[in-house]
């Protein structure tokens, strides 16, 4: 059985921010990280709730990855909720990713960029995906990973807690192992520094705690254009008695959140749940099992399937024609971006500088992936031509991005 030894966490908010809308949530054997993303603070209070919803732990009932779920999904609701109530909260959002330690197996839930990493025997491996544009175009073979890094939509995501009334969360089961290195980062450690450098400080660290500096140093060093958020801990042999023994006496490790510079804490812990009689003959049957749990995935193993079946097929399956085929791409494409948190600029009916939210596609019998955001008070007709080519490129674009540009054209602070 595997325990907890020891854990670190810290928060930057790094060189070009003024506030840091990253939070984190630790509880062992629980750990979360959360990337905010909204004006007006919004972010800092999604990512705040969704830290907050794990505060009572995990529902009963269910398998790890059903019961990491299940939060995740409260706190989707609970943040979309709050962004409808408050007209300056709307629109808000948050990255999550979150580990659970369950004996000799780690359960993973994610949404978004943030990422978890495992460090063992000197090799660093991504445990999640990214739920981004640019992740998405690699995994597709339309870029590779160094274009990615410099691609100049590389922060727009295609999912997070908040924007939507539902999200589809990725779940998976790991097998875990004494001296495992667990890492949640936000993204403002991984746009900075490559894996390769996380691997090579992580490798010439003395403690985590030593670890968890470099790695903010190193992001920092780089430019550090936004937080910055790492959470280590270190996993070490137990034995089941003593480790029941130890976690009736101990008390649980204070969940620990942060919004601030540089804040940190390092413990040593016990594992906070003891074991029934019934848990280990449980736990020895379900390692005879594959990791992956299918009751949370199902959805997202079809997904898979479809996706990995050879193009011919597909085409036999889903298209008679060669103009069927491509509105199944399209929607294809258009399911990419569930969460429609994608914006761009164009122009409306009546000539005027617009703002749409989806993709600038139209489908047959009149389907639209798109809808009107804001209008701006400008006619495009009034936009010098060169600028008005840029403008008008429908170029995806955060909504932050869109807004802000939109309100330079209408302040005349675009030059020509």
């Amino acid at each position: 059985m595997l325990r907890v030894a020891e854990h670190v966490e810290k928060s930057d908010t790094g060189l070009a921010r003024r506030a840091n809308e990253d939070n984190f949530f630790v509880r062992s054997p629980l750990f979360v990280v959360a990337d905010g993303m909204g004006g007006a603070q919004a972010g800092e209070v999604a990512s705040r709730l969704a830290a907050e919803t794990f505060a009572t732990g995990l529902p009963e009932g269910g398998t790890v990855e059903e019961r990491l779920a299940t939060r995740v999904l409260e706190a989707n609701s609970r943040i979309y909720r709050l962004s409808r109530e408050d007209s300056e909260r709307a629109g808000m959002g948050t990255t999550l990713t979150a580990i659970y330690v369950d004996g000799e197996e780690l359960a993973v839930a994610h949404v978004g960029d943030s990422r978890a990493y495992l460090w063992r025997d000197g090799e660093l491996t991504r445990l999640t995906r990214d739920h981004s544009l640019v992740d998405e175009l690699v995994r597709r073979g339309k870029l590779t990973e160094e274009e990615a890094a410099e691609h100049p939509q590389r922060s727009i995501i295609t999912r997070a807690l908040g924007p939507e009334p539902d999200v589809e969360v990725d779940t998976r089961t790991y097998r875990a192992q004494a001296a495992d290195v667990l890492l949640l980062c936000s993204d403002g450690l991984t746009s900075m520094i490559s894996e390769q450098h996380v691997a090579e400080l992580l490798g010439a660290a003395e403690s985590l705690e030593a670890a968890a500096q470099a790695l903010i140093d190193a992001a920092n060093a780089a430019g550090g254009r936004d937080n910055i958020t790492v959470v280590l801990f270190r996993l070490e042999e137990a034995a089941a008695g003593a480790a029941a023994e130890a976690s009736a006496t101990a008390p649980l490790d204070q969940p620990t959140q942060t919004g601030m510079r540089a804040a940190d804490a390092r413990t040593a812990v016990a594992p906070a749940e003891p074991e029934t009689a019934e848990q280990p003959a449980a736990r020895a049957a379900a390692r005879e099992q594959p990791p992956e749990l299918p009751a949370v995935v199902a959805a997202r193993r079809r997904r898979a399937e479809r996706e990995n079946q050879p193009l011919p097929r597909r085409v036999k399956i889903f298209a008679a024609t060669v103009s069927t085929l491509i509105v199944l791409t399209i929607l294809g494409i258009a399911g990419m971006f569930a969460t429609r948190a994608v914006f761009f600029v164009g122009t409306n009916d009546q000539g005027m500088v617009t703002v749409y939210k989806g993709l600038p596609f139209d489908l047959p019998a009149g389907l639209k992936l798109y809808s009107e955001y804001s209008v701006s008070g400008v006619p495009a007709a009034a936009v010098p031509e060169p600028r008005r080519k840029e403008l008008l490129d429908h170029q995806l674009r955060s909504r932050s991005d869109a807004r802000d540009l939109v309100a330079q054209l209408e302040l005349g602070r675009l030059s020509p």
